[in-house]
């Protein structure tokens, strides 16, 4: 028998297998609305972000609002430690949108100069780097 709160919908358990599906991929609401639209399953905005809700607070999925002007994207991670790290900062490519996790030691020492010298304390997992993605930069794209 389930526990009061722990009652996963269809709903909840096809967007998680959906997020599961596309694991390291940054998607975002509508992302998911037209994923399942595209496979004649509707599912409304709100029923998403409840469903998103719960997989964020049950630990299975990540969410990041890196800024104001875009929507908050999501992530499946499970339990794994992937962005939990207190290192993992993030690099998103103008031309393609692509996000790119950074677990990179040497941003660790930037973000310690940052402590040290300029007394801010950086939020690595709403750091954001914006530039060409080595794919896109192999297809000519420059800043």
């Amino acid at each position: 028998m389930q526990k009061k709160g722990n009652y996963q919908t269809k709903h909840y358990q096809q967007i998680r297998d959906y997020l599961k599906e596309a694991e390291g991929e940054h998607l975002t609401v509508y992302d998911i609305r037209d994923h399942f639209a595209s496979e004649k399953k509707e599912i409304g905005l709100t029923t998403i972000y409840r469903q998103l809700d719960k997989l964020v607070e049950s630990g299975e999925v990540k969410k990041y609002q890196l800024d104001t002007m875009t929507s908050a994207c999501y992530e499946y991670i499970n339990t794994q430690e992937h962005c939990h790290k207190d290192f993992c900062f993030h690099a998103k490519c103008i031309q393609c949108g692509r996000m790119i996790h950074m677990h990179c030691h040497e941003l660790l020492a930037l973000q310690e100069h940052m402590k040290e010298h300029h007394e801010f304390l950086l939020d690595p997992s709403r750091t954001l780097f914006f530039g060409i993605c080595g794919e896109c930069a192999k297809k000519g794209e420059t800043l």
